[in-house]
C-alpha cells in the first residue's frame, strides 16, 4: 500500500439520485455533506451544482479531491465515459474542469473500485494483500486489490464479474436486483421486509438468491485466489436471509484446500464509500 502524501482528502460519491461528499482526515469522515440530482437536469447545472457542494466545505483545508462514479470512466485522462443513471454526464472531462476550478489534484475511478479501495486502506481488507470486494445492489459490481493495490485494468473494465455469460443471461441477472423482479416480482428490499416478518416466500426468495450469489464468488475464486472477499451493497444488508446458502453453494467449489483459506465477510463500514472515494488519492 503506497504512502498518504495529503492528510485532508476530499471523498465523493456519486449515485443516481444524489451526491455525498466528505471530508476525510486521518483515516476519520470528519464533516459531511450532500445534495439530491433532482431537478438539475442540464450538464452544466449538474456541474455547478457539484462546484457549490465542494464549496461547503472550506476549501483551503482540502489537499486532493477523490470520486467514485458508477459507470464507466477513464481514470488516467480523468474522463466520465458513461454514466446510466446521469446521461447528463456522458463523455465529461470532470477532473481537468474541477481541477481548473479548485487548483487540486482530482481523481477518479469507478464506485466498485473504490468501495474495495477504501476497505484496502481502513478496514478488513488492511490484513489481505489480494482480495475482492462486490456491491450487491441494482447491479453486481467488483473491485479487485492486487498485490496491495487496486488493479482497475482499461477504462477502469477490470472485474466486471456481473457481466460473465450465466445460465440464459449474465450474472448480473442473478447475483443482483434483477433477480428478485424477474423470478418474484418484487424488489430485493420490498423482499427484505418481508423476509424480517418471516414470510416464507420471501425467506425462500433469499435462500435462492444465496445459492446464485455463491455460484458467483466461485467464479471469483476460481479466477483471481483472493485471500477474502467483502460483500456491500443494499442487498448485503439482508445477508442473513441468503448468507446460509451461499456458503452450502460455496461449498461445491472444486480447490477444498483454497476454500478452507478463502475469508467471506460482510462490509461493516457505513462509510467506505467516501473513504474509498478519498483512498483514490494515495493509490
Amino acid at each position: 500500500m503506497k504512502p498518504q502524501p495529503y492528510k485532508t482528502v476530499l471523498g465523493i460519491d456519486i449515485g443516481g439520485t444524489k451526491i455525498d461528499l466528505g471530508l476525510v482526515s486521518d483515516g476519520q469522515v470528519i464533516q459531511k455533506h450532500n445534495f439530491k440530482i433532482g431537478d438539475l437536469n442540464d450538464r452544466k447545472s449538474l456541474l455547478d451544482g457539484l462546484v457549490s457542494a465542494i464549496k461547503s466545505f472550506d476549501v483551503s483545508e482540502i489537499q486532493a479531491i477523490g470520486i467514485g462514479v458508477p459507470g464507466i470512466v477513464d481514470p488516467d485522462r480523468g474522463f466520465v465515459l458513461d454514466l446510466q443513471n446521469i446521461p447528463l454526464w456522458f463523455e465529461l472531462p470532470l477532473a481537468d474542469l474541477l481541477e481548473k476550478e479548485f487548483q487540486r489534484p482530482i481523481k477518479l475511478n469507478n464506485d466498485a473500485n473504490c468501495f474495495a479501495l477504501g476497505h484496502a486502506h481502513f478496514d478488513v481488507g488492511k490484513k489481505w494483500r489480494n482480495f475482492a470486494a462486490l456491491t450487491l445492489g441494482t447491479g453486481l459490481g467488483m473491485g479487485m486489490i492486487i498485490n496491495g493495490e487496486l488493479y482497475s485494468g482499461l477504462m477502469s473494465g477490470a472485474g466486471e464479474i456481473g457481466m460473465v455469460p450465466y445460465r440464459d443471461g449474465i450474472v448480473e441477472d442473478y447475483a443482483a436486483s434483477q433477480f428478485f423482479v424477474r423470478q418474484f416480482g418484487m424488489s430485493a428490499e420490498q423482499l427484505h421486509h418481508m423476509a424480517l416478518d418471516g414470510d416464507p416466500m420471501a425467506l425462500d426468495a433469499y435462500s435462492q438468491y444465496g445459492n446464485e450469489l455463491g455460484n458467483a464468488l466461485k467464479i471469483v475464486m476460481s479466477m483471481m485466489a483472493p485471500e477474502g472477499i467483502v460483500l456491500g451493497g443494499s442487498i448485503a444488508k439482508a445477508h442473513e436471509f441468503f448468507w446460509s446458502s451461499m456458503i452450502m453453494s460455496l461449498e461445491h467449489f472444486e480447490y477444498r484446500a483454497q476454500l478452507e483459506q478463502t475469508s467471506v465477510v460482510t462490509s461493516k463500514h457505513s462509510d467506505i464509500a467516501l473513504l474509498g472515494a478519498a483512498a483514490l488519492c494515495w493509490a
